[in-house]
């Protein structure tokens, strides 16, 4: 939906211009280890034209010559509305927020203290993605760190929900408006200012 609705903010015609949407073979099910991973090989093995997917997925597809970055949102590439599209985020319903906020608070301050200890020290990264990726991949998780560090922001500002709000009324999925406090915490925001 993020691809398709991106495409037209850009004044595509998916009709008129021929374009299918369609999921990424090996994308998922058992086994995948990451979905932009996936969409790397699928790229090189002639299977896609193209994807939309993380950081990992688009370094591989690169630097192993089957692919180039088009755009990339959060640098301001693109239709502005696009950044508000898609973001990290925990979920958390309300009912574990009022009835353990502590657990709540907990998983914020977690958060918010790898966001720091990466800011500090982004090697750090390296040792985590050893353990999650394949060695080649493992190796480009600091760098692929270091470049999004400008991103980490454990915060959700107001602008970005209602961006986000816009997004789900143009797909066609909300109708009407849902409130900042109704998507963030914002009784838990202290926890994430330091």
């Amino acid at each position: 939906m993020g691809l398709r609705r991106l495409l037209i903010e850009a004044g595509m015609d998916l009709e008129r211009d021929r374009v299918t949407i369609a999921p990424v073979p090996g994308a998922s099910g058992t086994g995948v280890v990451n979905f932009g991973l996936s969409a790397a090989k699928a790229l090189e093995d002639g299977k896609i034209d193209g994807f939309w997917a993380n950081g990992m997925g688009t370094e591989v597809a690169v630097r192993r010559g089957v692919g180039a970055v088009v755009l990339d949102v959060r640098r301001g590439d693109g239709p502005k509305p696009c950044f508000d599209y898609t973001m990290s985020s925990l979920a958390a319903t309300d009912r574990l927020i009022e009835q353990s906020p502590e657990t709540a608070s907990a998983a914020i301050r977690a958060i918010v203290k790898t966001q720091a200890a990466l800011k500090e020290d982004v090697s750090r990264a390296a040792a985590v993605g050893r353990k999650l990726f394949p060695p080649q991949e493992a190796e480009l998780i600091a760098e692929l760190i270091r470049r999004d560090l400008p991103y980490y922001d454990p915060s959700i500002s107001p602008s970005f929900v209602a961006g986000m709000n816009q997004f789900a009324r143009d797909i066609g999925i909300l109708q009407g408006h849902v409130a900042y406090e109704n998507v963030v915490a914002s009784n838990l925001a202290g926890f994430w200012k330091g």
